[in-house]
């Protein structure tokens, strides 16, 4: 992780090794005190159904830099998103994704930090 404390601070991924979370699913993490963006990068696709829905009281959005995701969230049509879409999710919206492609790089960011990812 790194974290733009006092300085300006750059993540690359050259340098900065990512965390794998779970076979096909890896993340790295750029943060300042209030703010936090985390580079996900998913392999193993296409998947056959959604992710479980999970909430945070973190507002959050995702922008995704490659790939193709299902989009789900409680109450709402299902948004298929592709490479340079972005999607906002206030704050406690039970949500989840649902790989299309291949593999995707999302970007989430979340305000405020999310403490849970800090180890």
């Amino acid at each position: 992780m790194v974290h733009a404390k006092d300085k300006v601070a750059a993540l690359r991924p050259a340098t900065e090794p990512a965390e794998e979370l779970r076979p096909g699913l890896s993340r790295r993490i750029i943060r300042t005190e209030q703010l936090m963006s985390v580079a996900l990068d998913i392999e193993g696709g296409p998947w056959k159904e959604p992710e479980a829905f999970h909430s945070h009281p973190h507002e959050q959005t995702t922008y995704v830099a490659s790939g193709e995701v299902l989009f789900c969230s409680e109450g709402n049509a299902p948004e298929r998103l592709i490479a340079g879409d972005l999607i906002a999710i206030p704050s406690g919206i039970p949500h989840s994704i649902q790989l299309l492609s291949a593999s995707a790089r999302l970007v989430d960011t979340f305000y405020p930090v999310r403490e849970d990812f800090i180890k």
